[in-house]
């Protein structure tokens, strides 16, 4: 329809439609924008109190029990549980608060700009009115929730794998020695980053404002970037309006950031053993800030500031603890990421590198659909060890009633990786270099989502997926594996299930299939503390229920509503 107009039509027609947009939003953000943030602060500050208590006797059990800490580091973390859980309490709430205001302030306005993707103009305006009220509403119920399930599962799963460590696990010592160089080097490092990331940033943002307001009406002027599509530049406008917004959160993030990165000088003393180590951390990473903001905002390259070593080896983190050797994950510049493990992140920041299309990113953040593919397998999965009684609807049901107790591992952790498993083999099968998902769509290292997040898992996936590659399985090899990650955990249902398995003779290929195991148990576990698992989980679960009572004829309305209400 707008192709056919000429210019000035067009031109009047995307001002009314962002006068619109802003007026709607602007209306939507007062009246429905209390509502959602007064219902995400109450109720994340209420899960925050209520758990506190709670959190504390976990935290301290799991320090007693533990055995992976010497008695001395565990004084010395006792000495400072005061001091996380006092950051704890002020940062989260002050956080929920911050977060609760702007949520309810900008997401009804983000909708009604959004709102202009629709292809049919009319229903333009009247998703620009009616998106965003209800919807907000619902979506800080869900923040309270996703937020309550990383506090009351995530937090104690995490201190269970603290306390039931294998004897065998790796004893971190800590000599009193190190205990005034570690509480020096800490308060150093508040004294000395946190007012020179503060002068760095707040010098730093005007420049980041001016630029990326150069950058915005470059885009407008040329039709380039979020300018290219008509539909789209209501939304545009609406980033420049709040850009300098995201440069005072720029700033703030950079301030609170700097506090902790401060604090972990203290981390580097107790790791390398060193006073003056810790000391150039401190040091370095006020070069690394400024170096960092630099290559953001297209500064000259390096920093001002000097940049000691603080490392004596570099420290791999555990999950690329790997034997067999793959390439690492690839830059948009061709260079090669390591697997080291870096330093505490800088500072996020929004780049400023050349702009694409809004329809292109939504295309690519569509991608993040890959969580709803997994969990897609994983009902299908589930449903075939249903049909085959591999697992029962009992089952099910312990694991969603938290009243019973019992965490039904099998369902819990079994079960989604025993689905994960097959979406390695069905990738591999297809010669894929990345995940082939369930609709066809191949994840690689060039068009995964950018998320920090999903970086931490996804070479060490790609990592885990070429072992096996390279394994080379058998049919009856593969089935061995299937039982040990579904009832690793409970001998007598590997050997009573007889799925055509064949266990090698040779024990060094039983040890391969059985680390394999391991890391695919690990990964499992990491992804189901994740903040939108749990949800997500808890519906594949009540999904299978519903199958089997559809399965079995007994699909009486009492049964349907007892599973909606668990």
């Amino acid at each position: 329809m707008l192709n056919i107009l000429p210019d000035w039509l067009k031109t009047l027609y995307v001002v009314f439609a962002f006068c619109s947009a802003l007026f709607f939003g602007a209306l939507k953000s007062v009246l429905v924008g209390p509502i959602a943030a007064l219902i995400l602060i109450t109720g994340n500050v209420g899960v925050i109190l209520a758990l506190f208590p709670t959190h504390v006797a976990w935290t301290v059990y799991t320090l007693l029990k533990t055995n992976r800490f010497d008695a001395p580091l565990k004084v010395a973390f006792l000495f400072g549980l005061p001091v996380l859980f006092g950051l704890w309490l002020g940062l989260s709430i002050g956080g929920s608060v911050l977060v609760g205001l702007g949520y309810g302030f900008f997401a009804p306005w983000i909708s009604s700009f959004e709102a202009f993707r629709h292809e049919d103009e009319s229903n333009k305006f009247l998703h620009s009115i009616v998106d965003g009220t209800w919807g907000t509403i619902k979506g800080s119920c869900t923040v309270v929730r996703d937020f309550a399930d990383l506090c009351y599962h995530s937090y104690p799963l995490y201190l269970k794998e603290l306390r039931e460590s294998p004897s065998d696990s790796e004893l971190r010592t800590l000599r009193f020695i190190h205990v005034p160089a570690c509480i020096i080097v800490g308060l150093l490092g508040i004294v000395i980053d946190v007012p020179l990331y503060t002068a760095i940033a707040v010098v730093k943002s005007p420049y980041m404002l001016f630029k990326g307001w150069q950058r915005f009406i470059h885009d407008l002027i040329s039709r380039e970037g979020p300018f290219l599509e008509t539909a789209c530049i209501p939304i545009a406008g609406l980033t420049i309006l709040v850009w300098p917004i995201v440069v005072i959160g720029s700033v703030i993030l950079a301030i609170v950031s700097s506090i902790f990165i401060g604090l972990y000088g203290s981390a580097v003393v107790y790791q390398e053993r060193s006073f003056k180590r810790g000391v150039a951390y401190v040091i370095a990473m006020v070069a690394e800030f400024d170096e960092y903001t630099n290559d953001w905002l297209y500064l000259r390259e390096g920093s001002v500031f000097p940049k000691p070593k603080y490392r004596k080896k570099r420290v791999l983190p555990h999950s690329t603890e790997v034997s067999i050797s793959v390439g690492g994950s690839r830059s948009s510049d061709g260079k090669q990421n390591g697997g080291s493990m870096q330093a505490p992140p800088i500072m996020t920041m929004p780049t400023l590198s050349s702009s694409r299309s809004v329809r292109e990113a939504i295309r690519e953040v569509k991608m993040v659909q890959v969580w709803e593919n997994l969990m897609r397998v994983c009902e299908m999965s589930g449903k075939e060890l249903l049909d085959a009684n591999v697992i029962s609807p009992n089952e099910l049901y312990d694991w969603l009633n938290p009243k019973k107790g019992n965490p039904c591992p099998i369902i819990g952790t079994g079960l989604p990786c025993y689905a994960f498993f097959q979406n390695l083999l069905r990738s591999i099968k297809h010669g894929s270099e990345g995940l082939v998902l369930l609709d066809g769509l191949e994840i690689t290292h060039l068009n995964r989502p950018q998320d920090r997040v999903l970086d931490w898992f996804f070479h060490p996936i790609m990592v885990l997926k070429e072992q096996i590659r390279v394994l080379q399985l058998t049919e009856g090899e593969i089935r061995y594996l299937e039982k040990i990650i579904l009832f690793g955990t409970d001998p007598k249902r590997m050997e009573s299930w007889d799925n055509g398995s064949f266990e090698p003779e040779d024990a060094v290929r039983v040890a391969q299939i059985q680390g394999i195991s391991r890391r695919l148990i690990g990964l499992t576990r990491g992804t189901s503390k994740l903040p939108t698992y749990r949800r997500k989980y808890r519906n594949v679960i009540k999904n299978l229920i519903v199958y089997c009572l559809a399965r079995d004829g007994s699909t009486r309305s009492m049964s349907m509503r007892s599973v909606a209400s668990v």
